[in-house]
């Protein structure tokens, strides 16, 4: 490579990707245009008809370009770098290599003279600039389960493992394998496992985010050092964005795109780019890092106006604008015909198909998601804070406590008993339902990430998921049970107990879904937690416990209430409609028969029983929706 430096000999790792050919890429894109709607009067009222709200969503709303006529193109064995200020466009540009991008988009992107296509997203590695790994998992083990739903079911689980081994050797991540993610590994071997996680699938076309940001010099060295070894070694075409790399990164690349706020301004070899340059009259003032000098001039900057403090700011502003526009103007005269033209050459490579596996929708059945999801979704469970010392105190002090309080009740305290039965109906609806709020939103990033690699069906996450809480969140509800039930003096029958227990952990499963469901409509954690708080307080409200007499506008909101169903199973299984009715007979203070006087018959808590059951369903399924119809490239 012209004017590239040689990598250090320790991080030269021999390469072992042979499961399956890796199959050479041109990437050539063409008038990138990407349009963004921005809203002008967010939250302002739109009128009542359909017309009014068309001329005022028009009039408020305004197209913000975020590329303008981006042109360009990378070949096997090559490092294109995207080069430019923050806001210049770069990570956009990166989305819409990657097909990434839904909204309005114009010019053409081709992978070997085709037009992309989504089946290609399974030819090509996404890193993304923040490293989405699950901290309770180690190296292997993110590898082992990134490989095994990504790789083709063509390869049994043995040669899946060995692909992790042959990674694992190639990024020099033996040493910390074993570490957990969250637990002691560096910032470059976190953005290894990110790239590892990518190259499982030996890509042909590999695009990076901001590779090196957040690393050290050195660190950030020896990780394009790795990225060199992948291009030249495997013939692999990479693109990167980068902010601000150090001179001897900026050598290391062998074509480079400048952006200046949507606008290209270069396109071509770094070491040509400062020749370019200074023959259109921009020259560096002294000895400078190529890169300093290339995006002091992206925000139209030149040394006549780069002293702190000289000239009028409003001057300033109007020379760096003047200065921005002459460089655009100047890419089009002299770059961009020609690139145009090396565009529309025709390659040898371009008449190369495309590997047939890349082209299935799924690489692997949904039972085998789910079995896989499954187990990684146990081990996280027990390794996360399912089990903490806090949780764990939290609900042994509140049965202890509820146990204390209502110490060998008997029917003879009936009302207190009831209170009792609704404690743990509120008790086990409120927590199960926070926890999957506050769960959601720190799982969603990782499910935007899998997603957006093809990895599973959310279905198949959705139902692993379900299936791995239930271990988990059951245990502790069944303690509380355990330890309340005896000591509040409740039914002494075994049955009643068990029966109880269900219902409570019925409860939970259903409470749980709200949560979900929750969490998916609301992605920020604060304001679902808060909507969540209102919702279980009108759920509680009309549980039936505190209030029996509800005006009719508003009474068939307790068909929708957790709480009212939960209460009457509990009531109908601890007690019988006989022993209440004699007692209640001649004791004013009897509050059961008022509550819920049909509570005890077998065909009510039937109807409570299946009530419970769709809305265990329809949480779900909303949940389903609402993350089926997110855009998985906004989180990019």
């Amino acid at each position: 490579m012209a004017g590239a430096v040689a990598c250090m000999e320790e991080d030269s790792i021999p390469l072992h990707l042979q499961s399956f050919k890796l199959k050479p890429v041109t990437l050539k894109f063409q008038d990138i245009v990407y349009r963004v709607k921005m809203d002008l009067e967010a939250g302002r009222s739109v009128g009542w008809w359909s017309f009014a709200k068309k001329l005022e969503k028009e009039r408020n709303t305004s197209e913000n370009i975020i590329l303008n006529g981006i042109s360009g193109m990378v070949c096997p064995g090559e490092i294109l770098a995207i080069l430019g200020h923050s806001g210049s466009g770069k990570t956009s540009l990166l989305n819409v290599l990657g097909g990434r991008v839904d909204a309005k988009l114009s010019g053409t992107v081709r992978i070997n003279g085709k037009p992309f296509v989504k089946p290609m997203k399974r030819m090509i590695g996404f890193v993304t600039q923040d490293d989405v790994l699950y901290p309770h998992l180690t190296v292997r083990e993110t590898l082992l389960y990134a490989a095994i739903l990504r790789l083709p079911k063509t390869l049994s689980r043995n040669d899946k493992e060995e692909q992790v081994e042959s990674i694992i050797q190639e990024l020099g991540l033996s040493k910390c394998r074993n570490t957990m993610i969250g637990g002691g590994i560096s910032g470059g071997e976190r953005k290894r496992v990110s790239i590892g996680h990518e190259l499982l699938l030996n890509p042909s076309l590999l695009l990076l985010d901001e590779p090196t940001s957040g690393l050290d010099s050195t660190t950030a060295y020896r990780t394009m050092c790795v990225l060199q070894k992948l291009a030249s070694t495997t013939r692999r075409t990479i693109v990167i964005t980068i902010h601000q790399p150090s001179s001897r990164l900026y050598h290391m690349f062998h074509k480079l795109i400048l952006l200046s706020h949507g606008n290209s301004i270069y396109f071509g070899q770094p070491s040509q780019a400062l020749d370019y340059f200074s023959s259109i009259g921009f020259s560096p003032a002294f000895a400078v890092n190529p890169a300093d000098f290339l995006l002091d001039l992206t925000n139209g900057i030149v040394s006549s106006v780069s002293e702190c403090g000289s000239g009028n700011q409003v001057e300033v502003q109007e020379v760096e604008s003047s200065v921005k526009q002459s460089l655009v103007e100047a890419y089009h005269i002299y770059l961009a015909s020609d690139l145009k033209a090396q565009i529309n050459i025709d390659q040898s490579v371009d008449s190369q198909s495309t590997p047939k596996y890349y082209c299935r929708k799924w690489t692997t059945s949904w039972f085998q998601q789910f079995w896989v999801l499954l187990e990684r979704s146990m081990k996280l469970r027990r390794r996360c804070n399912s089990f903490d010392g806090q949780r764990i105190f939290q609900v042994l002090s509140a049965s202890i406590l509820a146990g204390l309080l209502w110490w060998h009740s008997s029917i003879h305290r009936i009302h207190d008993q009831v209170g009792l039965l609704f404690f743990f109906s509120v008790f086990w609806g409120y927590l199960p339902t926070m926890d999957a709020i506050f769960t959601s939103p720190e799982e969603s990033v990782m499910l935007v990430k899998e997603r957006s690699s093809g990895m599973y069906r959310l279905s198949s996450y959705l139902v692993a998921r379900a299936a791995g809480d239930l271990p988990m969140e059951l245990i502790l509800p069944t303690l509380f049970v355990t330890l309340s039930y005896w000591m509040g003096g409740l039914k002494s029958e075994g049955t009643t107990f068990f029966l109880t227990l269900l219902v409570t952990l019925y409860n939970v499963v259903v409470s749980q879904s709200m949560g979900v469901a929750l969490g998916a409509a609301i992605r920020d954690a604060k304001q679902a937690a808060a909507f969540a708080s209102v919702t279980v307080m009108t759920f509680l409200l009309l549980g039936g416990y505190y209030i029996q007499t509800v005006p009719p506008f508003i009474a068939w909101l307790k068909y929708v209430s957790i709480h009212y169903h939960v209460y009457k199973l509990l009531l109908g299984v601890q007690y019988t409609e006989e022993n209440i009715h004699d007692y209640c007979k001649n004791n004013i203070t009897c509050r059961v028969s008022d509550l819920h006087p049909n509570s005890t018959k077998p065909a009510n808590l039937l109807f409570d029983v299946v009530a419970l059951g769709i809305m265990l369903v329809a949480y779900r399924l909303i949940a389903y929706v609402l993350l089926r119809r997110q855009k998985i490239t906004q989180f990019y």
